[in-house]
């Protein structure tokens, strides 16, 4: 852990925000992730909800039922314990992705930005292991980190008014999977077919921060075999 962390604020009458680092990092999400499955174990029945974000945690709690001097004893508890054992227990996930000039439309204005080919973007982007860094935006939505610095490419201007279902992005260092279609300014270079938020399902999202994503290239078949044709005539170019 890092010197003097974690930073624990009262944020309302009923919640405390847990620092755990000035950034986000691999280890940071791992023990926000650590921290609220531990919190969920210990204090469920007294806890309201749990918020993840890039580098912190707002726990939110009941106050009839337990104090915010408590909850802090009780993170502080957690943090000093976590093994590396219990860090490493993200669960890891591969993803198809459908990479084309078809799917990913800003994929070539993408390598002229950063000099490279398209393929030499595609090869770099599937090849890195993504950490789970923050969950939002859209349920399921999850910022994934870090995107290797050769292909970051910021934020487009004017968003587009409609992004479709598992469109793969970049933004930045970030990159993430749309769970669903909506408004969107990231930088779209592929779909991928796997449903990344169902609330008929529990848990509702396929994954969670700390978890690890990492992606494998798949051919326009593969991608129309697995039931998402539709979505290629409806990209906004």
């Amino acid at each position: 852990m890092n010197k003097g962390f974690p930073k624990i604020a009262i944020a309302s009458e009923n919640s405390v925000i847990v620092y755990f680092s000035e950034r986000p990092c691999a280890k940071t999400s791992s023990l926000i992730a650590n921290t609220s499955k531990q919190l969920n174990n210990n204090l469920s029945n007294k806890l309201i909800d749990l918020v993840p974000s890039y580098h912190s945690l707002l726990v939110i709690y009941n106050a009839s039922t337990i104090d915010h001097l408590t909850i802090e004893k009780e993170i502080h508890t957690i943090v000093s314990n976590a093994s590396d054992k219990e860090l490493a227990n993200g669960k890891s996930i591969e993803l198809p992705v459908y990479y084309s000039l078809e799917s990913g439309p800003d994929l070539r204005r993408l390598a002229k930005h950063t000099k490279l080919t398209i393929d030499e973007v595609i090869s770099i982007h599937h090849q890195t292991e993504y950490t789970v860094y923050a969950m939002g935006f859209a349920p399921g939505f999850a910022y994934l980190g870090e995107t290797d610095s050769r292909i970051a490419m910021p934020r487009l201007c004017t968003p587009r008014t409609m992004v479709p279902k598992g469109a793969v992005a970049i933004a930045d260092r970030q990159t993430a999977i749309y769970p669903s279609q909506s408004p969107g300014g990231w930088n779209l270079i592929g779909l991928c077919p796997t449903t990344m938020f169902d609330p008929n399902q529990h848990p509702s999202t396929l994954v969670e921060v700390g978890d690890k994503v990492s992606f494998k290239a798949i051919n326009r078949d593969e991608f129309i075999q697995l039931g998402e044709k539709y979505q290629l005539s409806s990209i906004e170019r």
